[in-house]
């Protein structure tokens, strides 16, 4: 929820951006050390299209939040 609340902000705020990403690549590492690869493998999903650049909007900001929404959605119907 934290991830897909910061996403919402970081489209347009480097920082943010930055910051999501390394959240996100914290939860990578903790899914993975629990051994939750098929949820790790989502989370890389969406650390592959999110590329914090300086001075740029991001470009992907709408498929990144399509696939936030989507794991989210997902993982609360389980």
């Amino acid at each position: 929820e934290k991830a897909a609340s910061l996403h919402q902000r970081a489209s347009s705020d480097y920082e943010k951006c930055v910051e999501f990403n390394k959240l996100m690549s914290d939860v990578l590492g903790r899914l993975e050390d629990a051994h939750c690869y098929k949820t790790a493998d989502r989370v890389m999903g969406i650390l592959i299209d999110c590329n914090p650049k300086q001075g740029a909007q991001c470009e992907k900001a709408a498929r990144i939040g399509d696939k936030m929404k989507k794991f989210e959605r997902d993982k609360g119907s389980k």
